[in-house]
């Protein structure tokens, strides 16, 4: 049975590592995969999945108004979704569906909270209906588990307020233990 996959981590875990991998492995085998990522999410070039340890390869994107349940016309034997955080509530419904009614395995990666510590509404979501949830490990600069992210600005001071979204890269946030959120 198909299930509904929630990877997720603190910045700078690898998912889209994982995720650029997971595709590898299914085509090599000669099946075939759709791999998603947000629109919104351009540090790259948009439509791109990017690894900071170079791999990248051009994906389909989702926006705001994707449904997930359309154009799966070819057989696909998995959906892979990058940024996986900025689904809608909708969406997240529409991918385990899509998993319970279709028999395609969807996985996602993506964050679980921003930075302050608030969960992403996809984010919430998928913890709430997926068949099978792991955290991607990452360490603090600390040397602890990171499991939280911060915000900093161009001199690397935290930012504690501002939109929920704003997208960047290692210039603008840092993963952190707990400990080290909190005490930042």
């Amino acid at each position: 049975m198909a299930k509904l996959y929630f990877r997720y981590s603190a910045m700078n875990a690898g998912k889209s590592t994982a995720m650029l991998q997971v595709a590898h492995n299914y085509e090599e085998q000669g099946q075939a995969v759709r791999l998603f990522t947000a629109a919104i999410d351009d540090r790259y070039g948009v439509g791109k999945v990017t690894s900071r340890l170079g791999p990248q390869r051009e994906v389909e994107l989702f926006h705001a108004d994707t449904n997930f349940l359309t154009g799966n016309e070819k057989k696909v034997s998995c959906v892979l979704v990058d940024e996986a955080q900025f689904l809608s509530t909708a969406q997240v419904v529409q991918l385990h569906q899509l998993a319970q009614t279709k028999g395609i395995p969807v996985i996602c990666y993506g964050l679980r909270t921003d930075f302050r510590g608030e969960p992403f509404p996809g984010s919430a979501y998928l913890l709430a209906l997926a068949d099978d949830i792991e955290e991607i490990k990452n360490i603090c600069t600390c040397g602890k588990k990171a499991t939280m992210n911060i915000r900093v600005d161009e001199q690397g001071n935290r930012i504690r307020e501002g939109e929920q979204i704003s997208i960047g890269g290692n210039e603008s946030y840092r993963q952190a233990c707990g400990r080290c959120f909190y005490a930042g």
